[in-house]
């Protein structure tokens, strides 16, 4: 008997079965785009077909250069390079895995001057503007998507994804925002769709029928100018006929306004959109987006909404996601936080992926957890982030761990983070090392601060201080006022906010904080989500997903306070912020009203308000009394660090890791792979 019976159920595709319903979907790592990678990308897929995966497909491989995402990025057009790849095939195959490579050629989101699309446009995530195809160049694409699916036969793979959603190339066909063309491949839909058709056809001619083709089907493009339901369910259909196997959903291009996969989208909540498809072919149907729990996963298979479930981030999250679920340990399943903190912030910087709350994902021929050849007694003070995890990694490893926190509870940081509406995913954290410390019999000890007396009494081998951060106090004349609080009074003191605030410091806690005081919860549980409708409406998706793209117009919640967020620096505010998940934070601020302000110096607190000097760029300045009856501030931390300073002439081995090593924005990333790099080599 098992807790996900549809989860966990093979799914017969005619010429293979897959083990389970769960598709690890493809997401860029960055091993793929040098050759010399390629035994580290063996490994990372090597470790999910371990854990029990049933189908993998890889990151993004163009078939040809104009179709790349970068220069030099990952292509696969010559047999050397299919070579390469049964490095990768071997290896998930030996793991008695199954992996397909997607083929996904870029169009005018390439980031490199070669790029060809339907029509000579510009996105605006790319500085180069997309050469149009004459119709010989459109068959040479074709021609390429084709000879790239040979290729991958070669390499050993059992499959291709073609990626035809996100915005790409294929995409770029399909919709009227970006064809513009008068021949036999634009105009009428009819000839927009010809493209996706003819690739899937004559890959299916070439690979013969015993080879998985996955289509990435946009069934919500989320842009204006996107396709009707009508025109998605007459592709999807045209595709299962041409010879496709599997239809995967995709949802939104990489320019619509509207989060698709950040933490605050509720989870599973694109599942309808693919409930909705379902019965239209006679493929199995997969969903995607936000499904980070076997749980979540099981609800949507047992309610008959999709056949397959794909997962990405949650499998960087834990290789082991399955096998725990086949176990019955899903309490033991570090969840996906869906950040984009270290996997899709790095990709889009161009460095390799990994994960905030795993940092073994894609370095895992270089962070090797191996069995401690010495046993030690290892003391970690500090149980946020940093501390948690080289506790945590260090018990793994075999060594005795005392963990000691001054707080009543485990999570430093985390606990703050978890309270802001769209954040609640940090619970999941907590719960996770809870669960960790239990099984690996960590000696916790809470309301207690260490001292140097105390950990040179113990005689711990080691001793790692992970005592974290504590805010910093700006000079600014009136900082004592009654009307100030730190974020540390409105975040874990629950201190009352009244209904107009300034918040001083634009960093990820300003922002936090602003969230947090632009929401009233109304009696809904802070570890709850906002429900899938009421996000829509916030967003502006069409509750029925029939119109043009998807969309509809966006209906935010006012917020529950006038606030005003500011910081010194002229650059846009929140400039700081994740690269894939910033303007989303700003955009929810600015659903409800919050002014923004930059290039603020703060002149004074006193009972009219805080007084501030706005200058611009330009040169010009403004004074402004903004009449709040509170102002939060939220301008930085400085390491908590005395405890590593008395220990220094102890002759204790001691370490120095996250926020008490450096004060930065809060950043458990950081934190996480300190702790866990220490841990390993302990």
């Amino acid at each position: 008997m098992t807790a996900y019976p549809n989860l966990l159920k093979p799914l017969d595709l005619g010429f293979t079965e897959l083990k389970n319903r769960v598709l690890m979907g493809s997401m860029h790592t960055g091993l793929e785009d040098r050759f010399w990678n390629i035994h580290k990308l063996a490994r990372y897929f090597a470790e999910r077909a371990e854990g029990g995966v049933g189908l993998m497909v890889t990151g993004g491989f163009s078939p040809n250069l104009v179709g790349q995402l970068a220069p030099l990025a990952s292509t696969m057009n010559n047999r050397a390079t299919a070579f390469l790849h049964r490095h990768v095939t071997g290896a998930v195959h030996d793991a008695d895995g199954k992996i397909c490579l997607q083929l996904l050629h870029a169009g005018r989101y390439g980031y490199q001057p070669l790029i060809v699309s339907a029509s000579a446009t510009k996105a605006p995530i790319s500085p180069f503007k997309a050469r149009a195809l004459s119709a010989r160049g459109v068959e040479r694409q074709i021609g390429d998507f084709v000879s790239a699916a040979r290729l991958a036969r070669f390499a050993g793979y059992d499959g291709v994804e073609v990626m035809g959603s996100e915005g790409y190339f294929i995409n770029q066909f399909l919709c009227e925002r970006t064809n513009k063309r008068k021949d036999k491949w634009g105009g009428p839909y009819e000839n927009r769709m010809r493209l996706p058709v003819e690739i899937v056809r004559r890959i299916r001619e070439a690979v013969g029928p015993d080879f998985i083709i996955i289509y990435r089907l946009s069934m919500l493009d989320l842009v204006e100018g996107g396709q009707t339901w009508d025109q998605i369910v007459t592709l999807g259909k045209a595709v299962e006929a041409a010879g496709a196997t599997i239809i995967n959903t995709g949802i939104g291009w990489h320019e619509a306004r509207v989060p698709t996969i950040v933490t605050s989208v509720p989870r599973g909540g694109f599942a309808d959109v693919t409930a909705k498809f379902y019965g239209e072919v006679s493929i199995p149907l997969c969903t995607t987006n936000r499904i980070n729990t076997p749980e979540k996963a099981e609800e949507i298979l047992a309610a008959g909404k999709a056949d397959m479930v794909s997962m990405a981030r949650p499998l960087l999250a834990d290789s082991e996601f399955v096998r725990k679920a086949q176990q019955g340990r899903s309490d033991d399943i570090n969840t996906c936080i869906a950040c984009n903190q270290a996997c899709l912030d790095h990709v889009f910087q161009a460095r390799r992926a990994s994960c905030l709350v795993n940092p073994r994902a894609c370095h895992e021929t270089e962070l090797v957890l191996t069995v401690a050849p010495v046993k030690k007694s290892i003391a970690v003070v500090g149980a946020g982030p940093a501390g948690l995890a080289a506790a945590t990694t260090a018990a793994k490893r075999g060594h005795r761990v005392t963990l000691f926190e001054a707080d009543s509870e485990i999570g430093g940081q985390f606990n703050y983070a978890k309270r802001i509406p769209g954040k609640e995913e940090f619970f999941e954290t907590l719960r996770y090392y809870r669960r960790q410390i239990e099984l690996l019999d960590i000696d916790l000890r809470l309301d207690t601060r260490a001292d140097a007396e105390t950990l040179a009494a113990e005689g711990f081998d080691e001793v790692v201080i992970a005592t974290g951060v504590r805010p910093r106090t700006p000079a600014i004349e009136g900082i004592e006022h009654p009307k100030v609080l730190g974020y540390l009074d409105v975040l874990r003191h629950n201190r009352t906010v009244g209904g107009t605030v300034a918040v001083i410091g634009a960093g990820g806690i300003g922002f936090d904080v602003s969230e947090f005081l632009a929401h009233e919860r109304h009696g809904q549980p802070e570890d709850k989500q906002m429900d899938m409708k009421s996000w829509q409406q916030e967003w502006g998706v069409s509750q029925d997903y029939s119109g043009p793209g998807g969309l509809a117009q966006a209906e935010p919640t006012p917020a529950a306070r006038r606030i005003y967020l500011m910081q010194r620096k002229t650059s846009k505010v929140g400039g700081g912020l994740g690269k894939t998940s910033g303007w989303v934070h700003r955009n929810s601020l600015k659903h409800r009203d919050v002014e923004m302000l930059k290039g603020c110096s703060y002149d004074r607190i006193d009972d009219q308000g805080l007084h501030v000097t706005v200058s611009s760029k330009e040169g010009g300045e403004e004074k402004r009394v903004l009449a709040v009856d509170h102002v939060v501030i939220c301008a930085g931390q400085e390491s908590f660090r005395e405890l590593y300073d008395q220990l220094q002439d102890s002759g204790l081995s001691t370490h120095l890791i996250g926020g008490a090593d450096l004060a930065e924005e809060l950043d458990a990333k950081r934190a996480i792979r300190q702790g866990t790099e220490i841990a390993a080599k302990l």
